[in-house]
């Protein structure tokens, strides 16, 4: 005899079945990896600019170099045309009057590299040269052996 109560029927069950979860990982994983190559070309522009930066510092710190050299705030090698010895002396500087005049706070890491390691060529050293002669500093160039966005490579910035 039914005496007014019944046992209710559980509705519908909630929750996730094995199929709607394998089809919403496959959704992600496919989301994921059309990000993954976005990401990856977003590190390598931000990379590419900072080698750019670190390019242009150091260069320009040369030319600053070389044109108090020019003008006769100091001293240099008679062979070296009035550029830096090397990176370091950019740094540490040279003394004009009694006062050290600095052209570069530090030398930069190479982006690319993970080395603060620079390919360097003097003067006197031919344009396409891999090696330095050591004479001087007349430019400066990333060592890494990979290709840019743009498709050049970057020892050639």
């Amino acid at each position: 005899m039914n005496q007014g109560r019944s046992i209710p029927m559980r509705s519908a069950e909630r929750g996730l079945t094995l199929a709607e979860l394998i089809v919403t990982v496959a959704i992600l994983t496919i989301l994921m990896s059309a990000a993954l190559p976005l990401v990856r070309f977003q590190v390598k522009r931000q990379k590419e600019r900072e080698l750019r930066y670190d390019l242009w510092m150091m260069r320009d710190a040369i030319d600053k170099y070389k044109d108090a050299a020019d003008r006769g705030a100091f001293q240099t090698k008679v062979d070296s045309q009035n550029y830096p010895p090397d990176l370091q002396t950019l740094v540490d500087g040279v003394d004009v009057q009694g006062k050290k005049l600095r052209f570069l706070r530090k030398i930069p890491i190479d982006p690319m590299t993970g080395q603060a390691d620079w390919g360097l060529r003097s003067m006197q050293d031919d344009p396409d040269s891999d090696s330095w002669g050591g004479q001087n500093i007349f430019d400066v160039h990333s060592k890494s052996q990979s290709t840019a966005l743009d498709g050049t490579k970057y020892n050639t910035w």
